[in-house]
């Protein structure tokens, strides 16, 4: 018998919490491609405000925001952490490639447990209670969180073609 009919029958189906923990494990496989091959100085470069010649948030700034957003959802899952994460995400606090990738690391760590707790699709469905106070469906935060991280992913993305000769399209995660 295969390997998928067996799991289906004796086992939790988590074909959908599969899918998103594939996602958000390419989010953090490119974030850290983008650390590890771009020059710091070039992934903080930032243009000038109202010239138009660049754009006024860096790569780096919007590659913490992608991290930032992931963070903020998997803290507030596992923790009940809810903060944003803005103060210690500063360009100024993480000026060094090393320093940027062990943030990207401890965010993937926290994303990870809380994947190792939902144990089949139906998880999904349950309601957690946000800061605003609102209960939600899990799946609608996690596709809340994927498409904000992926947006400010790709601004980083879009930024670096407009500072440098950096390409990223290279990147199989």
């Amino acid at each position: 018998m295969d390997e998928k009919k067996l799991n289906a029958q004796t086992g939790p189906v988590r074909t959908i919490i599969d899918a998103f923990d594939e996602q958000f494990a390419r989010i953090h496989c490119r974030s850290r491609a983008l650390a590890e091959t771009t020059p710091i100085e070039i992934l903080y470069r930032q243009g000038e405000p109202g010239t138009g010649a660049l754009p006024v948030h860096s790569a780096g700034q919007d590659l913490l925001r992608s991290a930032g957003a992931v963070e903020q959802t998997f803290g507030g899952i596992t923790a009940n952490l809810w903060d944003d994460p803005f103060e210690w995400t500063l360009p100024e606090n993480l000026s060094t490639r090393e320093r940027l990738i062990e943030y990207l690391e401890e965010v993937e760590a926290t994303r990870k447990r809380a994947f190792d707790r939902f144990c089949e699709d139906s998880d999904l469905l349950k309601r957690v209670v946000v800061p605003s106070g609102e209960t939600r469906p899990l799946i609608s935060l996690l596709v809340e969180t994927l498409v904000k991280a992926v947006e400010f992913q790709g601004r980083a993305v879009a930024t670096l073609g407009l500072v440098s000769d950096v390409r990223v399209s290279g990147f199989s995660c």
